[in-house]
């Protein structure tokens, strides 16, 4: 930071009148926020140009906090990143530039997200080249575009519904690996479901049930089976399901 001469504002309320002050005398024309909560009205509106935001997904759609985890989860093949002009809704504003990827069907969340942090960072720099040289015309959101929310994702949306079709929980686990992470229970312990893979098993069961064929373990779904590739037990590493039982000695029967 001394380098660039930088400074490093870290207010615990970004209301504070001194934290206010501080970023009016900066008299910045632009300022980009990325990964962030969403900032009062009185600090975006500071900059003369404005203050844009780096969304990943194409907006209007998947606007909300986890578009990477639900983009993946809704097992789509094609998404992209946004930059707009903040205002006073969530993700709402009017649209700078945007960019169109693809998802590969065996994409995590993490993939994604990794691929994204590389496009995105030139996306902005793009943007604010384009502002600067006033060659970028902000376009208004069409709302009829806004067909799918991407809310905040807590602990217990992550648990899996075995009685669901395979593709669904396939597309689910990868959409929350490696966080915030698929789980189901174990007995009474907690499982985590990092990757599946889909399977052509043919046997009868339940819904959770388990079944180990050829040193693989398979889970019975909706419709099929599914085989567990990686998982992680409470209190132990995240590894993959081959190397966990080897060191079992009894396969269990059940997922719940």
């Amino acid at each position: 930071a001394d380098e660039q001469e930088s400074s490093v504002f870290q207010p615990v309320k970004l209301r504070n009148p001194e934290f206010v002050e501080a970023m009016k005398e900066l008299k910045a024309d632009l300022m980009v926020v990325v990964a962030f909560r969403m900032l009062p009205q009185m600090i975006w509106e500071i900059p003369s140009i404005g203050t844009f935001n780096l969304h990943a997904a194409l907006l209007p759609d998947y606007r909300g906090a986890a578009p990477i985890n639900w983009v993946v989860m809704n097992g789509e093949r094609q998404t992209g990143m946004t930059t707009f002009f903040i205002d006073k809704q969530i993700d709402t504003g009017n649209i700078l530039l945007q960019e169109s990827m693809e998802i590969p069907v065996d994409w995590t969340a993490g993939n994604l997200h990794d691929a994204m942090m590389v496009k995105g960072a030139d996306l902005v720099m793009r943007t604010i080249k384009g502002l600067e040289a006033g060659e970028l015309t902000p376009k208004q959101q069409d709302d009829s575009l806004y067909q799918h929310h991407a809310p905040k994702i807590l602990k217990e949306d992550c648990r899996i519904k075995w009685d669901h079709a395979s593709e669904t929980i396939y597309n689910f686990g990868r959409g929350l690996s490696p966080f915030p992470t698929a789980w189901t229970m174990l007995e009474d312990q907690n499982v985590k479901i990092f990757f599946t893979k889909l399977s052509e098993l043919e046997e009868d069961g339940e819904p959770g049930q388990l079944l180990l064929r050829d040193n693989a373990l398979f889970v019975k779904v909706g419709d099929g089976w599914l085989e567990i590739t990686e998982l992680q037990l409470a209190g132990r590493k995240r590894m993959q399901t081959k190397v966990w039982l080897q060191g079992i000695r009894e396969i269990p029967t059940h997922f719940s």
